[in-house]
């Protein structure tokens, strides 16, 4: 990313803020002082592009620049009177560079096959609404190629860091939104999870992240769902409060979705402030894939489970009332189908084939495999979903919510789970990173990461907590309880 304001006006309009001052602000607290305080958002604005000059070639977290574009919006709000107005007004944003639209700008999916794809001709719904809030979009975050792995790196990219340590993953495939939010680049950070990709980069980096029930936030326009309803789309950020707030902001039916949930009684930031009642929870220690607990992340939990019971809720041990086989078999298919599907519209475009040059190693056998897979597969696929989701739900009619780590292992080093891996080498690599996550996904429930402890090397350790479909205010309400009692803002990535 070109971090470089390019023309003198440009400074005039940016006054940035003390970088001291702008690291301990939130976004809730940010958008509280342009409003009543009189704070200038271009102060706010200067001070997330200082702080990227600073930090990002260290981590490679923002890999587009739209600076410019951000500067525009600002200027505009400011000649209508509404610099003020907005519940995030002035509060700077970024973009993961996956599915997700601006206007004017690409989105590469973090893939060579999509680097000289045609600019946006319009914005996503989630990009609308994060602007008609007052926030300030000045780049896109990096993701692994079309989202499939738990790291973010990339051929396209290159690989983005973990800020508490440079040689470890930021995690995927929402690392680049992770690692600028642990980074201090921005306080919260547009993200999305079709498999844990919004949990276990959380985890790894030390933020909070939530991805929502199936449907709550907007995937359009043209195109309504990821990956079957999957993928869902939300931030990750340094506080509880800014998660339920950007969450008021994005939700809801948006107009040519056939997918919509009930309408909310009132809001997600007045459920997280009504403090818990004594809750029974269900503690899922044994991953779906069969990997050992690191004895790291045994300890946090351990830790965990005896902070909710001095909060005074049950917690009581529990199995998964399903088939792990079944659950990896129906999201696979729906990945591998969803990226040929991809590939095929993108050779309609350019006008030949891909060649190897286009796709990383694992996304060319990810995309052998899926043209082998028939219509019924994928219809058994869909259908796994649906079973898994009931099955889900019936467990959580009995259990207000459950908790699980967000990965069985700890933060890997660099290389080891990228998509430019021999297929072995990468698979056995990765069952540490999916032990837990991907259920949420297949089922639809909303799932949480919570920063709860540090391991070896002073890497963060994230636990889960999954509640059921709807259930997204008591996971937040928990979440500000634990912030409460076990704080996390004050521990910062040592850059």
């Amino acid at each position: 990313m070109n971090n470089t304001l390019r023309s003198t006006s440009t400074h005039a309009v940016l006054d940035a803020m003390a970088s001291d001052e702008y690291l301990e602000l939130d976004a809730t607290e940010m958008a509280r002082r342009v409003r009543d305080e009189g704070l200038a958002p271009g102060a706010l604005l200067g001070a997330a592009l200082e702080r990227c000059t600073y930090v990002n070639d260290k981590v490679n977290a923002v890999v587009m620049d739209h600076s410019e574009h951000a500067i525009e919006r600002m200027l505009a709000y400011a000649e209508a009177g509404t610099s003020r107005q907005g519940a995030l007004a002035g509060v700077p944003m970024l973009l993961k560079d996956l599915n997700t639209y601006l206007a004017g700008t690409r989105t590469t999916n973090g893939s060579r096959l999509l680097a000289q794809a045609p600019l946006a001709e319009h914005s996503s719904t989630v990009t609308q609404r994060y602007e008609q809030a007052g926030m300030l979009i000045f780049g896109k975050t990096a993701s692994p190629e079309f989202g499939l792995t738990t790291t973010t790196e990339s051929a396209q990219w290159g690989p983005t860091r973990n800020p508490w340590n440079l040689a470890y993953s930021a995690g995927g495939s929402s690392g680049g939104a992770a690692a600028a939010v642990a980074a201090g680049i921005v306080p919260a950070a547009h993200a999305t999870d079709g498999g844990g990709s919004i949990r276990i980069p959380a985890s790894y980096c030390g933020v909070f992240g939530l991805k929502p029930t199936r449907y709550r936030t907007p995937q359009g326009p043209s195109s309504y769902e990821g990956w079957f309803g999957a993928s869902c789309g939300h931030v990750v950020s340094r506080s509880v409060r800014d998660s339920a707030l950007l969450l008021d902001i994005s939700h809801g039916h948006e107009p040519g979705s056939p997918y919509w949930l009930a309408p909310m009684q009132g809001s997600f930031v007045e459920q997280m402030n009504r403090a818990p009642e004594r809750l029974r929870i269900g503690l899922v220690s044994r991953g779906m894939t069969g990997v050992a607990l690191d004895p790291d992340v045994q300890r946090v939990l351990d830790e965990t489970v005896a902070l909710l019971c001095n909060l005074g809720h049950e917690v009581e041990l529990v199995d998964l009332p399903i088939d792990a086989g079944q659950v990896f078999s129906a999201h696979g298919a729906v990945t591998s189908t969803t990226l040929l599907t991809a590939v095929k519209d993108r050779e309609a475009a350019m006008g030949c084939s891909m060649d190897e040059a286009h796709l990383e190693p694992i996304s060319r056998f990810l995309l052998a495999n899926a043209r082998n897979t028939t219509a019924e597969t994928l219809f058994r696929a869909r259908r796994a979903f649906e079973s898994i989701g009931e099955q889900m739900e019936l467990m959580l009619s009995r259990y207000d919510l459950l908790v699980s780590p967000v990965t069985a292992s700890l933060t890997p080093k660099l290389e080891l789970l990228s998509l430019q891996n021999r297929y072995e080498d990468y698979t056995r690599e990765i069952v540490g990173s999916v032990a837990y996550t991907v259920l949420a996904n297949v089922s639809g429930q909303p799932s949480m990461s919570v920063p709860s402890g540090l391991g070896r090397e002073r890497l963060p350790i994230g636990m889960m907590f999954t509640a059921g479909r709807c259930r997204e205010g008591l996971l937040l309400s928990l979440a500000r309880q634990l912030e409460q009692s076990r704080p996390w803002a004050h521990l910062r990535a040592p850059l």
